[in-house]
C-alpha cells in the first residue's frame, strides 16, 4: 500500500505548485534584412519594388513608422537585438572585419541563451557577423550564445548571393550551395522547423538574410519583374529586395502548413539604412526621403522598417508611430516568452508589447534612444528624447538639434532657437555617453574601426573565449 502522506503531498503539489508549460509559450521569429532602407518596401511607400509577401504581412499585424536599428552599421545593430544593450555597452562597437578582435562576448547574456534555458529550441540561419574569428575556437560562435542549430556566414555570402560557398553549419563548412542566399537561408530554417527541432518545445528562430547587402546577385526570375528598368544596377538591387521578400514568404507559408502561424510571434526589421548614394553607386535602396544613409546618425541611416505579427494578440492592419529600437527586441521577446531579463546589468531596450497591442502610445524609457558610430568621416553620437534628437561629432564639441515630429528630414537645426532645450539635452547626452563608454570594453580605443586581430594562420585551434 502506498504511503498515504506521500500520496497526499503529491496530490497537493499537482494542484498548487505552478508548472512551466511549454505549450503556453509562443514561438518567436526574428527576421532581419541587411541594408534594407526605410523606403524599400511597397508598404513603406516604394513606387517600384515588389514586396507582396511583406506587404501582406504588414496588413496582418502592426507596421511601425518610427522603428530604429541600434546602429547605422550591421554588427553593432545585431548585437543590440540579441542583448538589449546599446552596442558600445555590449562591446560590438562597429562592423567586424574578418579577423577582428571585437566580438559578442559570452559575458553578454544573449537572447537565445536565455530562451534555451527556459525550454526553447533555438536556431540561427543566415548572416552572423558578431565575431571576426568565425568558426574559430578563439572567439564565441553562434552555439556559444545558445543556438542548438546554426548555419551562418561570418559576414557576406561569398562569392556572392548566387551559389554561395562560405556557409558553416554547426561548426562544419557546408561547401558550395546551389541557389540564392535568402531562399537558401530560409530553406535551412524550414528544414530545421520540420525535421531537426524538438517539437515538444516552443522555438526561437533567427533568420538573418544577406539581401540586399552588396555585392549582390539576384535570381533572373526576380529581375524579370522589372522589365522597364534600364539601369542594370537598379534592376539587380530591386530584384534582390524581391528575392528577400520571396524568401520571407516561403517561411510564412511553412508556418501556415505546419499550423504554427497562430502560435508564433514574428518580428521583421533591418540592421541599418541603405548602402551607397541611391543614384549612381552600387546600393540603390531608398531612405524614404529621410536624410543620409547607412553609416549616418541621421534618420536615413538608422530608421528602418519594422513589422510585427502575432495572431490573436496584435490587431491586424494597425500602424504605430511610437519610436522603438532594435534593443527593444530582447526584452520584448523575453516578455512574450515569460522569461525574466537579467537584473545584473543595464538594459537599454524596453518591452514594446504594449505599443504593439495598442495599450500605450508612449513608452517609459529609463535609458534614452542612443546611437554612436566610430567610423570616420561619419563618427557621430545621437540621442532621441520624445520628439527631439540631438547629434554631436565624435569629440562632443559640435551639436545639432532637430524636432522629428515637425521635421523628420532633419532640415532645420534648432539649437540656436531652442537654447534651453538644447542645453538640457546636451547635458543629458554627455552624461549618458560617459556612462555607456565607462561600462563597455575599450577595444575601440586601440583597434580602430575594424578592430583587426593579429592572428597567424587560417585558424586558431585553442583560445579562451570571453
Amino acid at each position: 500500500m502506498k504511503n498515504p502522506l506521500r500520496l497526499a503531498l503529491a496530490l497537493f503539489a499537482s494542484f498548487f505548485v505552478p508548472r512551466f508549460s511549454f505549450a503556453a509559450q509562443p514561438n518567436l521569429i526574428l527576421f532581419l534584412a541587411d541594408d534594407l532602407g526605410y523606403g524599400d518596401l511597397a508598404s513603406y511607400g516604394h513606387p517600384i519594388i515588389k514586396t507582396p509577401n511583406l506587404d501582406a504581412f504588414a496588413h496582418q499585424g502592426v507596421r511601425l513608422t518610427q522603428c530604429y536599428s541600434a546602429s547605422a552599421v550591421c554588427s553593432p545593430s545585431r548585437s543590440a537585438l540579441l542583448t538589449g544593450r546599446t552596442p558600445f555597452r555590449n562591446g560590438v562597437y562597429t562592423w567586424i572585419a574578418e579577423g577582428g578582435v571585437a566580438h559578442l562576448r559570452t559575458s553578454e547574456i544573449a537572447l537565445p541563451r536565455l530562451l534555451k534555458g527556459a525550454g526553447y529550441a533555438t536556431c540561427h540561419s543566415g548572416k552572423w557577423h558578431l565575431n571576426g574569428l568565425f568558426n574559430n575556437l578563439a572567439q564565441p560562435q553562434p552555439g556559444d550564445h545558445g543556438y542548438d542549430w546554426w548555419m551562418a556566414t561570418q559576414n557576406n555570402a561569398g562569392p556572392s548571393h548566387e551559389n554561395p560557398s562560405n556557409f558553416v553549419r554547426n561548426g562544419q563548412p557546408v561547401g558550395p550551395l546551389q541557389g540564392y542566399s535568402a531562399p537558401l537561408v530560409v530553406s535551412e530554417a524550414i528544414t530545421w522547423l520540420q525535421e531537426k527541432r524538438d517539437t515538444s518545445k516552443p522555438f526561437f528562430l533567427a533568420v538573418w538574410t544577406h539581401e540586399p547587402h552588396y555585392p549582390i546577385k539576384s535570381d533572373p526570375k526576380f529581375k524579370a519583374l522589372y522589365p522597364n528598368l534600364t539601369d542594370d544596377v537598379q534592376r539587380e538591387h530591386h530584384a534582390n529586395v524581391t528575392q528577400m521578400d520571396h524568401a520571407f514568404g516561403m517561411l510564412m507559408k511553412s508556418l501556415d502548413e505546419q499550423k504554427l502561424t497562430d502560435s508564433t510571434f514574428v518580428f521583421f526589421t533591418s540592421d541599418n539604412g541603405p548602402e551607397g548614394d541611391g543614384i549612381t553607386t552600387p546600393g540603390r535602396g531608398s531612405s524614404g526621403g529621410l536624410r543620409e544613409r547607412k553609416r549616418s546618425m541621421h534618420e536615413g541611416g538608422i530608421r528602418v522598417p519594422g513589422l510585427a505579427r502575432w495572431p490573436g494578440h496584435l490587431k491586424p492592419g494597425t500602424t504605430s508611430d511610437v519610436p522603438v529600437i532594435g534593443s527593444d527586441v530582447f526584452p520584448t521577446m523575453l516578455a512574450i516568452a515569460g522569461v525574466k531579463p537579467p537584473a545584473d546589468r543595464v538594459l537599454d531596450g524596453v518591452n514594446i508589447l504594449p505599443v504593439l497591442t495598442g495599450t500605450v502610445t508612449k513608452l517609459a524609457r529609463p535609458q534614452p534612444l542612443y546611437w554612436r558610430l566610430n567610423m570616420a568621416p561619419n563618427a557621430k553620437v545621437a540621442m532621441r528624447v520624445d520628439d527631439w534628437k540631438i547629434l554631436a561629432n565624435a569629440e562632443l564639441t559640435e551639436f545639432e538639434l532637430y524636432n522629428l515630429k515637425t521635421d523628420a528630414r532633419e532640415t532645420t537645426d534648432l539649437k540656436a532657437t531652442e537654447p534651453q532645450r538644447f542645453a538640457a539635452l546636451r547635458d543629458q547626452l554627455l552624461k549618458h555617453h560617459a556612462a555607456v563608454e565607462a561600462e563597455g570594453p575599450d577595444w575601440w580605443r586601440h583597434l580602430g574601426p575594424s578592430g583587426l586581430a593579429k592572428v597567424d594562420g587560417p585558424a586558431v585551434k585553442k583560445g579562451k573565449k570571453q
